[in-house]
C-alpha cells in the first residue's frame, strides 16, 4: 500500500513548520551522525529516495555531484524542493520510490532520510538499488528504529502528570504494518526488526559497512529537555552498506 499523507494539507502544513522543515539538516538530530558517513560526492551520480524538501540533494551537489535525482510520492514535497532549488545538476521526480525505475549501474551513491518504514516491499527495493549502483557504490539510508516502531501508539508512557514514565517495546517480532500518529491519524507505517534489516542488505548482495543508533548532538541535548529524552531510546537507525 502506497500512502501518500504528504499532500493532506493540515498534515503537510504541520511538517513545514517541524524544526526539520524549518532548519533544514541542522535542525534533523541524527544529521551529524548521517554526515560523519557520507561519501565523497565529486564527479558522483547520486540518487536520493524520499527526498522530501531537498535537503540532501542539495547538499550532495554542492560538495560536487555531477548529477543528482530525488525521487518523493508527494507532489508537494516535489513543489517545495523545485522551489527551495536554484541548480541545474539536480532534477526531482514524483513517484512512489517502489516504483522507480533506472538504468543499471547509473548510480554511485543512492540516499534515503526516514523514507523506508513508508515502505511496504523493503527488500524488493534493495534488490533494485543494489541493481542501480556501480560496483563499489554506497548506500546511505536512515530509518524510524525498530523500537520505535514495534508498537502502533509510537510514544512515551506517561505518569498522571504527564511526565515521561518509559518507552515501551511490545510486538517486536510481529513485522508488518502499523497504523500509528505522526502529525495526524491513521498513518501507515512498516516495521521489521533490526535483523531483518541488515539481513534484508546482505541478501541482496550488499556488504554492511556501518550500524549507528544516533543520539543528537551535545548541543541540541543541551538546549532541549526533549532532546535529552532520546537518550533513553533509539529513535533513529542508520545504516551503510556497499556494493
Amino acid at each position: 500500500m502506497k500512502q501518500n499523507k504528504y499532500d493532506d494539507d493540515h498534515f503537510f502544513s504541520a511538517y513545514e513548520n517541524m524544526p526539520r522543515s524549518v532548519n533544514g539538516l541542522e535542525g534533523a538530530g541524527e544529521w551529524h551522525i548521517l554526515r560523519s558517513l557520507m561519501p565523497d560526492f565529486k564527479n558522483k551520480a547520486v540518487l536520493d529516495l524520499g527526498c522530501g524538501f531537498g535537503w540532501h540533494c542539495r547538499y550532495a551537489s554542492e560538495r560536487g555531484a555531477e548529477s543528482v535525482i530525488g525521487v518523493d510520492i508527494s507532489e508537494k514535497m516535489i513543489e517545495k524542493a523545485s522551489e527551495m532549488t536554484a541548480d541545474e545538476q539536480i532534477s526531482y521526480l514524483k513517484m512512489p520510490i517502489e516504483d522507480i525505475a533506472f538504468l543499471p549501474s547509473q548510480f554511485d551513491v543512492v540516499l534515503s532520510s526516514l523514507a523506508f518504514h513508508y515502505v511496504q516491499s523493503f527488500a524488493e527495493v534493495c534488490n533494485k538499488i543494489y541493481r542501480y549502483l556501480k560496483l563499489g557504490g554506497t548506500f546511505l539510508f536512515s530509518v524510524e528504529h525498530p523500537i520505535f516502531t514495534s508498537r502502533e501508539e509510537q510514544d512515551w508512557y506517561y505518569d498522571e502528570n504527564g511526565n515521561r514514565l518509559h518507552w515501551a517495546v511490545d510486538h517486536y517480532q510481529s513485522e508488518g504494518q502499523r497504523k500509528t500518529s505522526f502529525l495526524t491519524d491513521n498513518v501507515i507505517k512498516y516495521h521489521r526488526t533490526l535483523s531483518t534489516y541488515i539481513n534484508t542488505l546482505i541478501e541482496a548482495g550488499f556488504t554492511i559497512r556501518a550500524v549507528k543508533e544516533p543520539i543528537p548532538a551535545k548541543e541540541m541535548i543541551k538546549n532541549s529537555s526533549e532532546m535529552k529524552d532520546e537518550l533513553r531510546r533509539p529513535m533513529f537507525l542508520i545504516l551503510l552498506a556497499e556494493k
